[in-house]
């Protein structure tokens, strides 16, 4: 299958994009309107407070006294107290819509995640992944919460200031006004420019984000072939990248605030200058002048800042179509409208309509494809797996091994064809239910952080600790547990890096045990596993595999001989199927196999 390509979003500012937070920002009407009003009243204050400073100098200054002063400061110092408060407020709004908001979207990627089909998880990278569930998310909360709060009190502010000043001198306040077209040409040029270089910023922030994850994860490989400054040197060409987007994405934004600000200095500076001269013929009172100049230079700030954060908006739009094109990430197996309303979804199951698994498996005239493969894999393919049979496939690394099992576990579905569970085509059934029947386990087995109980238990969530620790001891997993310094409630790490593969495999194996499946498929399950403790694995499981149907991914040809029926698969195709002892006698592909492991086997054993 090919490598993930991250998808590009080349095209302008979009309403549409934007809209698609409507339903999260929708949660949270009273915040807002929150918001809205105590930066409103905040604003209006801010407004008022130079006309406090016009009727000192009406008043006090230029009438030389003092009298009414304790009222005005009383009044002013009331202002000044209501104004702290509204901040107090809408700051504490805005912290929490910052948190909530957040939440709300990490959540929400979570459960998408845990909807989509093996095949997402096959091309997709984690560090893809955890750009936008933990960097996006964040981003947008933080803009969405705090740029949104500065631009309502700008807003506010800058039509406030805008009808003081044609309230005290209309002419004087146009002269501000051609401020405005002059920045609207100036966003409409730099928006666009802005947007492609900090979308091109966070998608190298994603490559990045998993090449530090793997340079974590296989730190030890790593050490072991000495390919440290290889994987330096591609760290560093990939932060090369993303500095020199992020310079031009700053180049870019540091000549648009200034050339706001060389328009807004302009106006204020002819401001001035008109004024003066008004004042001076006496046309225009000091008081008011010096109320205009206050306005005049106070609105540059605002002005200035309401052009940096939409710029944040601009580029923001990036974020937003990352985490949105993963929220409408479509799985690709799904269940229809009407088995969901039988049998329920993964966070709704309906149990009380699932029927019994048997583990009768048939697969009908399958032709199947991987989504994003080439050829068939399999042509018009049919096989019937009686409940109860124990298949091994077989081959080569890398000969495909996994794809019958991926079919039969519903992680991929038939192109064409039909796979029958217990008779009925499991498309019928749901997914959940046909997954709580699998027990699966890897050559290289997951383990979640927590102790080895919790792992163990992750089988089945209602089992007691006695049923937990019986799972244990059929696979000899409780030696684990007796080694370790706190036995069961021993932590096993961030992903079990604490204990060997061979341990991991253990707990992994007792954790299937326990869910008791109908149908149990051990990939490799042994492979890690000391010679002593997977001959009492293999005793473990041939009663716990009576009754139930099991497929056995085997490299080691010795592990399957005891199969009921063994699938030779070779690039990606069946070509030969049987017994151990019938494919042995047809002297085919089967056969060279095995005379080639016998014989690399009894070498080693001779040399050892």
């Amino acid at each position: 299958m090919p490598a993930f390509d991250e998808q590009d979003y080349e095209q302008a500012l979009r309403w549409s994009v934007w809209k698609k937070l409507l339903p999260f920002l929708g949660r949270y009407k009273k915040a807002f309107a929150g918001l809205i009003l105590f930066n409103a009243l905040c604003a209006a204050v801010d407004v008022i407070l130079p006309l406090f400073q016009k009727y000192a100098i009406a008043h006090f200054i230029q009438q030389n006294t003092l009298e009414g002063i304790v009222p005005y400061t009383a009044v002013y110092l009331a202002a000044v107290l209501f104004q702290t408060a509204s901040v107090v407020v809408f700051s504490n709004g805005s912290i929490q819509l910052n948190m909530h908001l957040g939440q709300d979207l990490r959540r929400e990627l979570f459960h998408r995640l845990q909807t989509l089909s093996l095949s997402f998880y096959n091309v997709t990278p984690v560090g893809y992944l955890l750009s936008r569930v933990m960097s996006d998310t964040n981003r947008i909360a933080d803009t969405v919460a705090w740029n949104f709060t500065d631009i309502l009190w700008e807003l506010c502010y800058v039509f406030g200031v805008f009808a003081a000043m044609l309230a005290l001198n209309w002419r004087l306040a146009l002269i501000v006004l051609l401020i405005v077209p002059a920045m609207a040409i100036l966003t409409w040029y730099f928006q666009n420019k802005i947007l492609r270089w900090n979308r091109k910023v966070r998608k190298l922030n994603s490559r990045i984000t998993g090449a530090f994850n793997e340079g974590i994860s296989g730190a030890r490989t790593a050490k072991t072939m000495v390919l440290e400054e290889r994987m330096s040197a591609s760290f560093r060409e990939l932060t090369g990248e993303m500095k020199q987007a992020g310079v031009r994405a700053a180049r870019l934004s540091a000549v648009y605030i200034p050339l706001v600000l060389l328009f807004s200095t302009a106006a204020v500076s002819i401001v001035l200058l008109r004024g003066g001269q008004l004042s001076l013929q006496q046309a225009l009172e000091l008081s008011t002048l010096s109320a205009f100049l206050s306005y005049a230079v106070s609105i540059f700030e605002p002005i200035q800042m309401t052009a940096d954060n939409i710029a944040d908006f601009i580029s923001l739009q990036a974020s937003i179509e990352r985490v949105t094109g993963l929220l409408e990430q479509k799985p690709q197996i799904t269940d229809t409208p009407e088995v969901e309303a039988r049998y329920g979804d993964a966070f709704h199951p309906k149990r009380e309509n699932w029927e019994p698994l048997l583990g009768d498996i048939e697969f009908r005239d399958v032709t199947f494809r991987y989504p994003d493969g080439g050829g068939n894999v399999l042509e018009h393919f049919s096989l019937h797996i009686p409940q109860g049979t124990t298949v091994a496939i077989v081959g080569e690394t890398g000969a495909g091994k996994s794809t019958l099992v991926n079919l039969a576990c519903r992680f991929f579905e038939p192109t064409e064809g039909q796979i029958l569970i217990d008779g009925r085509d499991y498309r019928q059934r749901s997914q959940l239910w046909l997954h709580s029947n699998i027990g699966y386990v890897l050559q290289s087995p997951h383990l979640f952080s927590g102790t080895v109980r919790e792992n163990i238990r992750y089988g089945r969530l209602d089992a007691t600790d006695a049923e937990v620790e019986a799972a244990a001891r059929a696979v000899s997993a409780d030696t684990v547990a007796a080694r370790l310094e706190k036995g069961w409630d021993s932590n096993v790490g961030e992903g079990g890096d604490r204990l060997s593969t061979g341990e991991k495999q253990l707990i992994s194996f007792a954790r299937a045990v326990l869910a008791d499946p109908r149908i149990f498929v051990l990939d490799e399950a042994t492979a890690s596993i000391d010679t002593r403790t997977e001959q009492l694995i293999q005793q473990a499981t041939e009663k716990l595999l009576q009754g139930r149907t099991s497929f056995l991914i085997a490299h080691r040809l010795s592990t399957v001989r005891r199969a009921d029926l063994i699938l030779v698969v070779r690039d990606g195709r069946i070509l030969e199927q049987g017994a151990h002892e019938e494919l042995l006698r047809r002297r085919g592909y089967y056969h060279e196999l095995y005379s080639r492991q016998f014989a690399a086997e009894e070498q080693s054993r001779l040399l050892g």
